[in-house]
């Protein structure tokens, strides 16, 4: 096995590199340990523990963070490239302005309820600005050394019958569910404008395998009481979205997108896959570079992302929050839902129906709006969260900002499809577990 891998670095060290250093980022994302009486992944217990040491203080950390994401538009010049940029430019200072109102704990009466505000600014906000960075930082094990490449090729032969995407893509799928979808969106964009994907292909990535990353996913475990079944939960949902993407790619409007490429992958040599997979991740753990500068670049694309999705966390959670309470908006898109929910006899139907509609602003409002509710009821919630994929609060603005043809139009039917097929995967799937 040893010749797999020919280069000056000792074949121990790149062994050390798949083996060892994934091997890290797996302990820390996906094995739960108790401390201090509390079961959970290790990643977790050192955000719970940054959050008691800090104290006060990171209610100013993330006002920094939401500050810093107002203000990074404009000095980057983003917010003039498109109109949506425009729009989210505000709506990020409108998150600014919300934010100062938490922390002072000043305005009007009924957004410092203990349902608005303050849930949203101490509970999510504060804990999504700690684990999106801390998690990055080790997800430069879990991501750089060879692993994911190893479970690409392994996964290689069943893209194109399953999902009618390249064997290439199967990196692209798990980076993005493990990583960022933001940098699955770039790749993505790159790959179809090498010519590698076509049109339909990078439209199907982008919005059936860029969910949100698993550090979010624990944010949303966290809002559910779901932690202790934090494994089940994560590799169901996993599963869930794969199904649902499966589905979505033989429906409009996916099918009626061009499905040319100028560049097609040759067929994979014949031999042994799993030895294949395994010399693909030493040849990638070998030029790997250090784990101090991966860390850094994985730890820059941390702060980057914190600072992008803080604010509107802020602002369009908080919107939504309040159209949820105040008005029946997400009653009407709910009732769509609701005979899905209702064949299935559980408690809490319309609510779980008004909550996965209110996705489409903000993929956390189903955790938000259901965080009280039974255990069949919150697991679906979570699965709908992440399966769902689309959202304007910031995944539907970064495909937009790609050159991937997908309309404004089109992502919310794909939303719309998407949730609907969640329902009806992860509703019988909880009452089958938790009744």
């Amino acid at each position: 096995m040893s010749q797999l891998v020919k280069s000056s670095t000792s074949p121990s060290l790149v062994w050390a590199r798949l083996l060892g250093l994934s091997s890290v980022g797996i302990f820390m994302f996906f094995i739960p340990i108790t401390v201090a009486g509390k079961q959970s992944i290790p990643l977790d217990h050192i955000v719970a523990w940054l959050k008691t040491s800090l104290g006060a203080g990171t209610a100013w950390y993330a006002m920094a963070m939401i500050l810093a994401g107002a203000i990074y538009p404009i000095i980057s010049n983003e917010w003039r490239k498109s109109f949506s940029n425009k729009v989210f430019l505000a709506l990020k200072w409108l998150g600014v302005i919300a934010a100062i109102l938490a922390i002072s704990q000043s305005g009007p009466a009924f957004l410092q309820t203990p349902d608005m505000l303050p849930f949203l600014f101490n509970k999510l906000v504060i804990s999504v600005g700690l684990i999106v960075p801390v998690g990055s930082v080790f997800l430069a094990f879990l991501v750089s050394y060879g692993l994911l490449e190893s479970i690409g090729i392994i996964l290689q032969k069943l893209m194109q019958p399953i999902w009618r995407t390249p064997g290439r893509s199967a990196i692209d799928a798990v980076a993005s569910f493990v990583g960022s979808y933001s940098i699955g969106l770039l790749i993505t964009n790159r790959v179809y404008l090498s010519g590698h994907y076509s049109a339909r292909e990078a439209a199907i990535i982008a919005t059936g395998f860029s969910t949100v990353s698993a550090t979010f996913m624990i944010i949303v475990a966290k809002t559910l009481d779901l932690m202790a079944i934090w494994n089940l939960y994560f590799w169901l949902t996993l599963l869930i979205t794969f199904i649902v993407t499966a589905i979505t790619v033989r429906l409009p409007p996916l099918t009626t997108i061009n499905n040319h490429a100028s560049h097609r992958e040759p067929n994979c040599e014949p031999g042994n896959r799993l030895a294949s997979a395994l010399k693909n991740g030493l040849e990638v753990a070998e030029h790997a570079p250090p784990l101090g500068k991966s860390i850094l670049v994985n730890l820059k694309d941390g702060l980057l992302m914190t600072i992008s999705i803080l604010p509107s966390i802020m602002s369009v959670g908080l919107i939504g929050l309040l159209l949820a309470k105040y008005t029946p908006l997400f009653d009407w898109i709910g009732y769509l839902f609701y005979p899905v929910i209702w064949i299935f006899n559980i408690d809490n139907a319309m609510a779980l129906s008004k909550a996965s509609a209110s996705g489409l602003a903000e993929m956390f409002l189903p955790a938000l709006l259901m965080k009280d509710a039974d255990l069949v009821a919150r697991f679906s919630a979570g699965v709908v969260a992440i399966s769902s994929i689309l959202f304007f609060s910031a995944s539907i603005p970064c495909i937009l900002s790609t050159k991937i043809p997908l309309s404004v139009a089109k992502l919310v039917v794909i939303w719309f499809i998407r949730t609907l097929l969640s329902l009806l995967l992860a509703v019988p799937t909880a009452l089958v577990l938790f009744s």
